[in-house]
């Protein structure tokens, strides 16, 4: 395959990416328009984001063995068209239960397009260009959920909440003709039959992880039955991997977990991937509660990370190149830890100027990071693995950025009990923040068992005394 057309191939699956992502957050800032037209409230229409997280959980861990029996373009293009016809219901709904249905329809769709366009790329890019393509696509997944919001605000603003779905349509539409161009149909020969009872585990444990999570930010007043469900989540994954371990043919393989560097991205990137996922959480919250700014003006401010995410991505691979994954995961993993803290010097009297400032290196050091770990975790993995290890990839990811808001929210809360506020004081923010930076340094001890030239074959880093 061509290398133009495993670029325009990456700038697909990107695409693709952006949509499933973007439609996790877009949805905040349109729920209380959402629930005057349902003419219900707008707590009651928290259900709608937690229906389509879960349902995204609870079906990504299908669509390897799906791709690998129809394959790869088949379930890639049912994919799009499934999340596309979903998004039209979503803007058609008469009322909230046909929205519930609508995005858990939609989630199904964005379940099996992440992994699925992940495992297309990783199939057919050389090892030699993986940075690279890997660079195309994780962008979307540090935009989408600092762009969201704003941009659903916007829409809502001057157009009207529908048009948050419809906007989907023409993606969509274009995604599927250039699918039907760029991907190829993969197959696997001899797909052993479906594995029901491990799909129903791992089902069940991500359904009760994601829920547990998400209702801890909803509604962190139940944060004990919240914490209880995921727990009982977290039982169920173990026992499922148990039971995949010993079963001939399991749905799901972990033999990728024996590569360090992927284990890396995955244990390591987890704890990344929630810190950074209460920034746009905490940020605009101590805006909004403690500054006593608009959601529009604390909206702005925060796009400052999103600054920071665009620019640095043109010389993440320049950068991987020349100092190697080992040295960029520690030392930047630091960087941002000081980012995050930072926050905590934030106060209504502080100049705009300093915070953007400060949010925008800590975009830089964001994105630096996410594609690190991205670009890493797929370094060693053996062509047999490629489709179990998207899969095993795409569920952590999903899992731990849902995980952002509950750890936040949840931060607060003990902060607030702690204290005896009944509402969220500045000082609370502030402990926050330091607290979420002191948890991100956790995902070093994982870096520092990395082999000095862990995944310099795919990064391209010699060290100068082999040069």
């Amino acid at each position: 395959m061509s290398d133009e057309k495993i670029k325009w191939m990456a700038f697909l699956v990107a695409a693709t990416f952006f949509m499933e992502n973007l439609d996790a957050t877009i949805i905040t800032t349109a729920l209380p328009a959402i629930a005057q037209s349902f003419q219900v409230s707008a707590i009651d229409l928290n259900i709608g984001i937690s229906a389509y997280l879960i349902a995204v959980a609870i079906f990504i861990p299908i669509s390897g063995w799906m791709a690998d029996r129809f394959g790869a373009q088949t379930i890639f293009i049912a994919a799009i068209a499934i999340f596309t016809f979903a998004s039209i219901l979503c803007g058609l709904s008469p009322n909230l239960e046909c929205f519930i249905l609508a995005r858990i329809l939609q989630g199904i769709g964005g379940a099996m397009m992440v992994p699925v366009g992940r495992l297309v790329v990783l199939r057919s890019a050389p090892k030699k260009d993986l940075v690279k393509v890997i660079a195309y696509i994780t962008w979307p997944g540090l935009v989408a959920p600092v762009l969201g919001p704003p941009l659903g605000g916007f829409i809502v603003t001057h157009f009207a909440w529908e048009w948050i779905f419809y906007l989907n349509v023409p993606l969509g539409i274009l995604g599927i003709l250039a699918s039907l161009k760029l991907v190829d149909n993969f197959k696997q020969d001899n797909i052993a039959a479906f594995d029901y009872l491990g799909f129903i585990l791992l089902a069940g444990a991500c359904a009760s992880v994601m829920y547990g999570m998400e209702t801890i930010g909803q509604n962190p007043a139940h944060f004990q039955s919240s914490l209880l469900l995921a727990f009982v989540g977290l039982v169920l994954f173990v026992i499922a991997i148990r039971y995949m371990q010993h079963k001939t043919a399991p749905l799901l393989s972990f033999n990728a977990m024996k590569q360090k560097t992927f284990s890396v991205s995955i244990w390591g990137g987890s704890i990344f991937r929630i810190a950074i996922s209460t920034i746009p959480f905490l940020l605009p919250l101590m805006f909004q509660i403690a500054f006593g700014l608009s959601a529009f003006d604390a909206g702005l401010l925060v796009l400052a990370v999103f600054a920071g995410n665009l620019v640095m991505k043109p010389f993440t691979t320049q950068i991987m190149r020349r100092f190697g994954f080992k040295k960029v995961l520690l030392v930047n993993g630091i960087i941002g830890a000081i980012t995050i803290a930072s926050c905590a010097l934030f106060s209504p009297d502080t100049p705009w100027s300093v915070m953007l400032l400060l949010m925008f290196i800590n975009g830089l050091s964001r994105s630096m990071q996410f594609t690190c770990y991205n670009s890493i975790s797929f370094a060693d993995i053996q062509a047999s693995d490629k489709s179990h290890a998207s899969t095993l990839f795409s569920m952590f990811f999903q899992i731990s950025m849902g995980m952002g808001v509950a750890l936040a929210a949840l931060i607060l809360r003990g902060l607030m009990y702690a204290q005896g506020h009944q509402q969220s004081t500045l000082q609370d923010f502030h402990w926050a923040f330091i607290i979420v930076a002191l948890f991100s340094l956790l995902s070093l001890i994982d870096g520092i068992q990395l082999k000095k030239d862990a995944g310099d074959a795919v990064s391209g880093y010699r060290p100068a005394s082999s040069a």
